[in-house]
C-alpha cells in the first residue's frame, strides 16, 4: 500500500493550495477553538470546495457533541472525522452511525501502557493515529511539536491502519516511518513558521521527505 500524507492544521486558501499540489493526500481542518490553528465553519466551507476531490478532507475535533458535527458537516462534508479528545468506544460507534463517515481515533502516547485502549478502538475506529501525550497543563491534545518514543509501536500487532504524528517534520520522518512502519504520517507544528502559519516551503519539504521513504521502501 502506498503512504499516506496527510497535511492538518491548514486555514488558508493558499497553504491549503500549496498542500493539494504538492500531493498531501489527506487534508485536514481543525474545528477547536483553542487551536491556533481553529477555522471557522465559513471558512471551513470556502477551504472544503477548494479541495473539491482532490485530496480527503478530515474535520479534526475535540469532544465534540452532535450540533457541532452536525454544523461541520454541514460546511465542510468531511470524508473523515479525526476525533482527538477522549471519545468513548461508544462515542465512536455513535458518530459513525449519525454521520455515515468514517472515523479515525488520535491515541496519545507516552508509554507502553498507554497502548492498552487499542482493542476497544479497534473494533470501531476506521484508522488510528498515534500522537504524543500533551503535558497535564496543556490547553489541548496535539498540534504541540514533540515526537514520542516511535520505538513503543516496533511490535505493534494492529490489524487496523494507522498513521504516526506528533513532531513529525521532513528531518525526521523518515527515521518515524522505519521505526513504526506506520502507513500514513501526520503533520502540523513540523510545517509553520509559527503556531498556525503554516510555511509553503516547509509542506513541499515534508511532503517530499515522506515520499523519499515510500521510493526507498519499495525499492
Amino acid at each position: 500500500m502506498s503512504l499516506l500524507v496527510k497535511i492538518c492544521g491548514l486555514s488558508t486558501s493558499e497553504t491549503l493550495e500549496t498542500a493539494l499540489d504538492a500531493g498531501a493526500d489527506m487534508v485536514g481542518f481543525v474545528f477547536f477553538p483553542p487551536s491556533p490553528r481553529h477555522v471557522s465553519l465559513e471558512s471551513g466551507r470556502d477551504l472544503g470546495r477548494q479541495v473539491k476531490r482532490r485530496a480527503v478532507k478530515v474535520a479534526l475535533t475535540v469532544d465534540a457533541d452532535d450540533a457541532t458535527l452536525d454544523n461541520i458537516m454541514d460546511a465542510l462534508s468531511p470524508d473523515i472525522f479525526q476525533l482527538h479528545g477522549q471519545e468513548s468506544v461508544a462515542r465512536l460507534r455513535d458518530i459513525k452511525l449519525r454521520f455515515g463517515r468514517p472515523v479515525m481515533k488520535a491515541v496519545p502516547v507516552a508509554t507502553a501502557a498507554d497502548l492498552a485502549v487499542l482493542p476497544g478502538y479497534a473494533a470501531v475506529a476506521d484508522r488510528i493515529l498515534f500522537d504524543a501525550r500533551a503535558p497535564k497543563d496543556a490547553t489541548r491534545p496535539g498540534g504541540l511539536g514533540a515526537p514520542f518514543d516511535w520505538h513503543l509501536l516496533e511490535n505493534l500487532d494492529l490489524k487496523l491502519p494507522y498513521m504516526v504524528s506528533g513532531g513529525l517534520h521532513a528531518d525526521n520522518v523518515a527515521e518515524a516511518l522505519r521505526v513504526t512502519r506506520a502507513g500514513g504520517v501526520d503533520v502540523s507544528s513540523g510545517i509553520e513558521s509559527a503556531p498556525g502559519i503554516k510555511d509553503p516551503e516547509l509542506i513541499k519539504a515534508f511532503i517530499r521527505a515522506a515520499r523519499a521513504t515510500q521510493e526507498l521502501s519499495v525499492r
